[in-house]
């Protein structure tokens, strides 16, 4: 099969979809607006153009500047961190209170879209691992492959696929979460992972 397909872009979108499956802050994120329906083109579209031009900037070269900067990578850790806390936090303190905030149903999402976006663009742009994944790590291997921007069409590729797979497969698991019980397990499970993301990057 990967005969018919250029080595290099199957080697980008494979590698790029593997970066990017971990379930981390992001993609927890796209899951509850999935799960909600609230928003979610537009939230899939944001992180989905968001990961091209990261990985774009990776490829032409964009890592070496970077790495350059020994400024940038300590400012986006703690910006990072303080985001990720704030936000557990939040998600902790909605799976304790609960309330019909919490229902699945697209009508009942009290969610505007700005607010949604910038929190969205947040957690894409103030996480550190992802310069790491797409433009240091992906662009520095995208110089081993024969053509280099093959590569990165497909890592950008593979993160279409990711995102418009989570966010709109997400909801086929609405019936579960009709229940308000079952969002509070899901905030409580999220703030947790934004906590411990944010403790990780404190002490990165």
């Amino acid at each position: 099969m990967t005969s018919l397909i250029s080595p290099s872009l199957f080697a980008g979108f494979t590698l790029g979809f593997t970066l990017i499956l971990a379930i981390g802050a992001q993609n927890a994120f796209v899951l509850r607006q999935g799960i909600k329906g609230e928003h979610v083109l537009a939230v899939v579209l944001t992180c989905a153009v968001s990961e091209a031009l990261l990985v774009t900037g990776g490829v032409l070269g964009m890592g070496t500047i970077a790495a350059a900067l020994p400024w940038f990578e300590p400012a986006m850790r703690i910006g990072g961190s303080l985001f990720l806390i704030w936000y557990g936090l939040r998600s902790l303190r909605a799976a304790w209170t609960g309330g019909a905030a919490m229902e699945a149903a697209p009508d009942t999402g009290p969610s505007r879209l700005l607010p949604v976006l910038l929190t969205c663009l947040a957690f894409t742009w103030l996480n550190p691992h992802v310069y790491l994944d797409t433009v240091v790590l992906l662009g520095t291997l995208s110089s081993q492959y024969p053509n280099p921007h093959a590569f990165g069409v497909g890592a950008v590729s593979a993160a279409f696929v990711f995102f418009f797979s989570l966010g709109f497969g997400a909801r086929l698991l609405a019936p579960v979460f009709a229940r308000p019980r079952a969002w509070q397990v899901l905030d409580a499970l999220i703030g947790v992972v934004m906590l411990a993301l944010a403790v990780k990057l404190l002490l990165w």
